[in-house]
């Protein structure tokens, strides 16, 4: 924790900023305690500049051996699933930045036809390993496959989709080679030090931390779908394949799949993939509201989100939320109905192509944020909009 030097003129304002309570006045002075995280939010505000942070700790170990950005290619339903290749476009970048190669992690069955776009997307180098015993995600197979190369490749940065496989295996591994690892990141970049800059949302997303793992290697993070932009950078190219063989972990058999129940089309899978996504939010004022919605999304074969506040009403499920506390979107056209436009809402959807709001608040912020904007009541004005598109189904 901190420490607080005998200058302490018990101003308090050091107490006012520690956003965890860590500090407290007895007899006019500063006191800490263990509720301390070394965030380091009251240093500034010192005005006589008594309070300090510890030394940092020695680094562990040199990372010198460790070089190469991966990045897990889940598959789904037999493919590779689009946030991979979210990954591979800011792979390349970080890897440019560092000078080293990015690699393709690719644990699958029957893979190879889908090496070709992964190398588009700037692969260097697809670590494969390949065959039935991969067919379907199994976390004590995939976690020691992913520790087996680790051990042996020594990549300095590793990157995950921030999915249901990817939070599964993630930890799972950091946890395995005693590395740490940074959950849903918004952001990635390099410093001057060499270190990955993993940024994501922190108390309730008021704030933005950057988090940085210095002292070992890999680097690890899961990253949220549609945050990352998809780029192709070299169309027909073909980066080098590597076939590795990794005997199956003792607790092969601990795990498996009986059966396979899909609640619906509208699930978060298909919500974070979805080109056209009708949301609403609690001017929508119940589900019948919603009906609204779902039948507008059949008729422009999209799907339905929700706004936080929707979701807490009851009008629609967790996994359709849009926001940073739910799914982040980037459709080619994002219908908002009924949604204010909370900050913590917009930096879910505003990277989508077209943004259209309906709400009967002209003030409303989310008019700042879209690209046509529609004031008045969405319960009057989607059945005339619904009307038209079967027309010109």
């Amino acid at each position: 924790m901190i420490t607080i030097g005998s200058n302490c003129i018990g101003c308090t304002k050091c107490v006012r900023v520690c956003p965890f309570g860590a500090l407290s006045m007895v007899d006019k002075k500063a006191v800490v305690n263990s509720a301390c995280t070394l965030c380091g939010a009251c240093v500034p505000e010192c005005p006589v500049k008594c309070i300090s942070m510890p030394a940092k700790a020695t680094p562990a170990a040199d990372n010198s051996a460790y070089r190469g950005v991966w990045a897990f290619m889940e598959v789904i339903n037999g493919g590779i699933r689009p946030v991979g290749y979210e990954l591979l476009s800011k792979g390349r970048e970080l890897a440019d930045t560092l000078g080293e190669e990015l690699c393709a992690v690719v644990i699958g069955d029957n893979m190879t036809p889908f090496f070709a776009e992964i190398s588009s997307y700037g692969a260097d180098k697809i670590y494969s390993l390949n065959g039935p015993s991969y067919k379907e995600y199994n976390t004590d197979i995939f976690s020691h496959a992913m520790i087996e190369l680790i051990k042996k490749h020594k990549p300095s940065t590793v990157l995950y989709p921030s999915t249901y496989v990817g939070r599964d295996l993630a930890p799972r591994v950091a946890a395995e080679i005693h590395v740490g690892l940074t959950a849903d990141c918004t952001g990635l970049s390099v410093n001057a030090e060499r270190n990955l800059v993993q940024t994501r949302p922190a108390f309730g997303g008021n704030i933005m931390a950057d988090i940085l793992t210095p002292n070992h290697r890999p680097q690890m993070a899961t990253v949220r779908p549609n945050v990352m932009k998809k780029v192709v950078l070299r169309a027909g190219s073909n980066a080098v394949v590597v076939n590795e063989v990794i005997p199956l972990s003792a607790n092969a058999g601990r795990v498996k799949i009986l059966s396979k129940h899909i609640d619906d089309v509208h699930s978060l899978d298909k919500l974070d993939e979805a080109e056209v996504i009708i949301s609403g939010g609690r001017g929508m004022k119940n589900s019948s509201g919603f009906a609204l919605l779902k039948e507008l999304s059949e008729g422009l074969g999209g799907a339905v989100g929700a706004s936080r506040a929707a979701v807490d009403l009851g009008f629609m499920p967790k996994d359709r939320q849009v926001g940073q506390s739910g799914v982040t979107v980037r459709p080619k056209l994002y219908v908002a109905c009924g949604i204010s436009g909370a900050v913590q809402h917009i930096v879910g959807m505003e990277a989508s192509d077209t943004i259209i709001a309906v709400n009967k608040d002209p003030q409303a912020p989310i008019f700042n944020v879209c690209k046509f904007g529609i004031v008045g009541d969405a319960h009057q004005i989607l059945p005339r909009v619904i009307e038209e598109v079967k027309k010109n189904k």
